[in-house]
């Protein structure tokens, strides 16, 4: 197939999956179709705005309820969410912390936040993630026992915790990623911005590891504008969280006193609204977003050298981005596709520019990143809002 030939058979077969085909594509757009406007009036009627009121503890609960976690903690941001984590299973300075280099940097940033150092583990074709095969590999050869638990060989720093990210909603192997930790005595970390309504043999994502992060920018399945989330089942850990984001503020009338350096991340009430009502909407955008990749896999069937992204085995996956993989002979293809989609209004991203090349990582310690690599390059995300599902626009907002 030609640079000519492919991108139109990839623009033909977005647009006969979309629910409106002559709309512009956005790449994943909000959708505000039930309580919003009324439970944001009540926050500006009432005055309720900022950090304390009624739909931040509202919004914990309905969360913990869905995700069948003990506890949930309502932050600013992902990013937040997932450098609170950190703090809370102990990370320090000097530290290194395994992690993927196939994600977005929003799970890298908090390691360097926390003053600790990436150590880059490889992603598997089935799943997006972490290969936890390939890693258990890698850390036999890598690390020692030492003075608080494991240790790089090579460095001499601590490696206490590994942190796996659900790749565009698609869960990680986490029975044999857990198995992975109780070896080599790592602490697990989710970082699951992505994977809000996903599960892995039928236990939602964030409930494996010690704590996990949500993320409900813009851009997500649920989102408060911008905001995240500190999931836990340990009820210690869940106390600490909160006190941990709200300033570690001890509780008085009127005294300002505060035991720990602790953190402004909390997510205000007027955010947490926005997110209870789209919250009441989930089941439905789930079963939406589902429905748009199996048109995917239907409209994509007959265009030779790509393929639809599946859902892994064991999983029930929430599709948040959609994947389209080139096949080794179409890879040079890939720049053709992307400039032609999005001239034609339909907004397709490559994958995420690996954390191992960005300047700010390039000297710190990985692994064969073989797979990974292969995987960036062939990679392109198509529209996956539930507005390309149903026909309704929106404007996506970028980042976490």
């Amino acid at each position: 197939m030609t640079a000519e030939q492919l991108p139109r058979r990839v623009i033909e077969a977005v647009r006969a999956a979309s629910a409106d085909s002559a709309a512009p594509q956005p790449l994943h757009d909000p959708v505000f179709a039930g309580n919003e406007i009324a439970y944001l009036s009540e926050c500006v009627e009432t005055g309720w705005v900022s950090s304390a009121g009624k739909f931040v503890e509202r919004f914990e609960r309905d969360l913990a309820d869905f995700t069948g976690s003990a506890r949930a903690v309502a932050v600013a941001n992902g990013t937040a969410a997932l450098h609170a984590c950190l703090r809370l299973v102990g990370v320090e300075p000097n530290d290194e912390v395994l992690v993927p280099s196939l994600t977005f940097v929003g799970t890298v940033n908090p390691i360097a936040y926390a003053g600790a150092i990436p150590h880059f583990v490889d992603s598997e074709p089935a799943t997006l993630g972490v290969d936890p095969d390939k890693l258990a590999e890698h850390l036999e050869a890598t690390l020692t026992r030492g003075p608080g638990g494991p240790r790089n060989r090579a460095s001499g720093r601590r490696v206490p915790a590994l942190v796996v990210m659900h790749t565009y909603g698609h869960p990680v192997r986490l029975d044999a990623v857990a198995a992975v930790c109780e070896r080599f005595d790592l602490v697990l970390v989710e970082d699951a911005a992505e994977s809000l309504g996903s599960y892995y043999r039928g236990t939602h994502t964030g409930n494996a590891g010690r704590v996990a992060a949500l993320s409900f920018n813009g851009n997500k399945t649920v989102t408060t504008g911008g905001g995240g989330a500190i999931l836990t089942n340990d009820p210690s850990l869940g106390a600490l969280a909160k006190h941990l984001t709200t300033t570690a503020k001890l509780p008085h009338r009127w005294a300002f006193d505060h035991d720990l350096v602790g953190y402004n991340y909390r997510m205000p009430n007027i955010n947490a609204a926005l997110g209870c009502a789209q919250l009441e909407q989930l089941p439905g955008f789930l079963e939406a977003k589902r429905a748009l990749a199996e048109r995917y896999m239907t409209t994509f069937r007959d265009v030779p050298g790509v393929r639809v992204f599946a859902e892994p085995p064991h999983c029930r996956s929430n599709y948040w981005l959609n994947v389209l993989l080139l096949e080794p002979e179409a890879e040079p293809l890939r720049d053709a596709v992307l400039d032609a989609t999005n001239a034609a209004g339909i907004t397709t991203r490559p994958a995420w520019t690996l954390m191992h090349r960005l300047p700010m990582f390039a000297s710190a310690p990985r692994m064969d990143l073989g797979a990974a690599e292969s995987i960036e390059r062939r990679l392109i995300n198509l529209p996956s809002g539930v507005g390309t599902a149903r026909g309704r626009g929106g404007n996506p907002s970028p980042g976490r």
